[in-house]
């Protein structure tokens, strides 16, 4: 189920909404500024902070305008590629967010040499500045490094970190909300390359999977045999006295290829003498992110960290400036576009696209071959040089992502971070895998948001003493029912301080008010309204009385009353009702008669009588009473008690009520009918509780 409108707009935030909500904020439909909202039970994850690579300034940055960052508890960055990670600085200091921040530990370590790298770039034009090295320093002040499989839990959300490959650090996060489990992948690679590990299927299948889909249905070659491509094309230009370039736009994909460079130079006596450079402090200053982390690779790089770390290259060199290399004849160079123009009009020399690249840039025009190419100055070349295309890109193919999905069993996967056609023929080839089945596949484009409902059982866990106890048939057990965000227990109060770190209190609600009139009358009145009352201090002038066995009365003094109830929300309730009875008491009509009047009972005719028992009725039951022909009704909550005062019986489909009209009305009786039997209306009639007023 799709729908368009503004994220975040949604009454999401009530806990027993059973809907997740998912929105792109970026790489909907297209490669590049990597941002995603999860959604659901009040909480809300955020995943990466791109910019997109193509675009420059605030163009370049996801859709954040279309939703309320202040919602975000949790933003987890899945590597350190710009396209999926530049746009934090911006989040953290420009923006109304306030959650936690989440990365690996390499993953913090080069991001900071990146930020700074996209800082100096765009000072350039500080038009399109975003954000200023102050501000990298704040953001990533606010970052936390976690390890691989460490599972942390932040305001109820639970979620753990497993290798992606692709790069050094890159993470794939599967969360759970409310025992609903989310697995995102980010960029990831399920082909182990010279120094990466390939991506963890994690133990537990999501319900949700969000996957990357880069190549759609492509299938890319083996990586032994790109490698061996790639030495062969170099190797080739070489032969004929050109030079190589290889355009490199991504960590991960440079210390990737210089170690099979590295290899094979050492391999190749004959190539001893031909220099391999790669152009890039930045590219430096990551080398030793990478030395210092080889204990997050593959076995093959730890391995041989034990004897020299791989990193320490024997064969390339780091190229500080274009001032210091002496282009005189063969090599191998990582610098770009400042050398493509100036060997791109020589035959004998050779490009070669190693990377994955996004439209809109000058390595995505270059591969269609272009006759021509115009320099930054605006001047146009003949493009002599060869062109090939290698793609060296830690991305799964069709083959490696579908056999991810499969194995995940998610019930809805959402395609995100590919380009529109490529990512179409993906969602078709995946709808056909799964068309008898009830997988749904989801594409979104950027601000459409997707709902997905989830109905799932609320269960309990039982610890403590409570989960020794073995329950025989018709047993029940009684406990504390314990929430935290969605994890709920029960637990025997004693156990409660060493499971929760609370303490059960008890609070003894206390009051005492003034009382003149006698007890047998307060009795009399407790007894109109709750039925039996239990006599706990059997003193005629100062009794205590307990009615339903929680509310305690006790005459402290002559003219005192002390109520006295444990505080909990039923109690409360009783005690107003009781309270309300003893202040109304010494005022009530019914009390006025059985105290102050004359006794002139044996006197009164039978309308007098019929008279004082609609008395007590009103005041027992107020403005409810209405009067008929032949007796009264009396209307409570919609439901009618009718009395018959000609026979007394009582007609009520509510039980409760007929007995509390029946109880009131013995009383009125038992008041009135002793003093003048004689000459009742009802004398000799059997009245609906079986007792004769006669």
């Amino acid at each position: 189920m799709a729908t368009k409108r503004k994220a975040g707009s949604s009454s999401i935030g009530d806990l027993n909404n059973d809907f997740l909500e998912f929105t792109n904020l970026g790489a909907g439909n297209e490669v590049g500024r990597s941002c995603h909202i999860i959604q659901y039970k009040g909480k809300t994850v955020m995943l990466d902070a791109g910019v997109h690579p193509a675009l420059n300034g605030m163009a370049a940055l996801p859709f954040y305008d279309e939703f309320d960052l202040s919602e975000v508890d949790l933003l987890l960055i899945s590597h350190f590629h710009l396209d999926h990670a530049a746009s934090l600085p911006y989040v953290v200091q420009k923006t109304n967010f306030r959650g936690r921040i989440f990365m690996t530990h390499p993953t913090k370590a080069i991001l900071k040499w990146l930020l700074a790298d996209y800082v100096r770039v765009s000072n350039v034009d500080t038009e399109d500045q975003l954000f200023s090295e102050k501000d990298v320093s704040a953001s990533l002040e606010r970052a936390e490094a976690i390890d691989y499989h460490a599972t942390i839990e932040v305001e109820g959300i639970k979620f753990t970190s497993y290798p992606a490959g692709h790069v050094l650090g890159a993470a794939m996060f599967l969360i759970e909300i409310a025992g609903v489990k989310t697995l995102f992948t980010g960029d990831y690679s399920r082909e182990e390359n010279r120094h990466l590990m390939a991506a963890q299927i994690p133990p537990v299948n999501p319900d949700i999977l969000i996957t990357e889909s880069t190549f759609g249905t492509a299938t890319l070659q083996p990586r032994p045999e790109k490698e061996t491509r790639l030495t062969s094309l170099i190797h080739s230009i070489i032969r004929r006295g050109g030079r190589c370039l290889l355009p490199v736009f991504a960590l991960g994909e440079v210390q990737e290829l210089v170690l099979v460079l590295d290899e094979y130079w050492h391999n190749h006596p004959e190539l001893h003498g031909v220099p391999i450079y790669y152009a890039s402090n930045l590219a430096k200053k990551c080398m030793a992110v990478y030395s210092t982390y080889i204990n997050m690779m593959n076995d093959n790089i730890r391995k041989r960290g034990t004897e020299r770390n791989p990193f320490e290259l024997r064969y390339v060199e780091n190229l500080r400036s274009l001032d210091k290399f002496a282009d005189l004849g063969p090599c191998v160079n990582g610098i770009s576009r400042h050398l493509l123009e100036k060997w791109v009009t020589d035959v004998r020399n050779g490009l070669i696209i190693v990377g994955y690249c996004v439209e809109g840039t000058m390595a995505k025009h270059i591969l269609t071959e272009p006759a021509e190419i115009q320099t930054m100055s605006g001047q146009k070349l003949p493009r002599r040089m060869t062109i090939e295309e290698i793609s060296f890109a830690a991305h799964v193919d069709y083959t490696q992502n579908s056999e991810f999905i499969y194995a995940n069993e998610a019930t809805h996967i959402i395609l995100v971070h590919g380009e529109f056609h490529n990512m179409l023929r993906l969602k078709s080839a995946l709808k056909s895998h799964y068309k008898n089945e009830k997988t749904e596949i989801h594409s979104p484009r950027n601000c459409e948001m997707i709902r997905l409902e989830f109905k799932g059982e609320k269960v309990a866990k039982v610890m403590g003493t409570l989960a020794k106890y073995k329950p025989q048939e018709g047993d029940h057990i009684d406990g504390i029912l314990l929430q935290k965000d969605f994890q709920m227990s029960i637990l025997a109060p004693e156990d409660l301080e060493e499971f929760s770190g609370l303490n059960t209190t008890v609070i003894v609600e206390r009051q005492t008010v003034a009382f003149h009139s006698s007890p047998a009358l307060l009795r009399y009145h407790l007894e109109s309204m709750f039925g039996a009352i239990d006599t706990v201090v059997a003193d005629e002038k100062r009794p205590t009385f307990r009615v339903m066995d929680c509310i305690s009365l006790a005459f402290v003094s002559e003219y005192r009353l002390r109520i006295e109830w444990i505080g909990n929300l039923m109690n409360d309730t009783i005690a107003d009702a009781v309270l309300a009875i003893v202040m109304s008491a010494e005022s009530s009509p019914a009390s006025v008669i059985l105290t102050s009047q004359p006794c002139r009972h044996a006197h009164i005719t039978p309308t007098e009588r019929l008279e004082r028992i609609r008395m007590f009725l009103e005041a027992q039951f107020g403005e409810e009473i209405e009067y008929t022909d032949i007796g009264v009704d009396i209307k409570v909550d919609e439901t009618i008690a009718k009395i018959d005062l000609t026979t007394l019986q009582v007609d009520c489909l509510s039980g409760p009520l007929k007995d509390r009209v029946v109880h009131t009305l013995t009383r009125a009786i038992e008041t009135i009918s002793p003093f003048a039997e004689a000459s009742l209306p009802w004398n000799g009639v059997e009245y609906t509780n079986g007792d004769k007023f006669c």
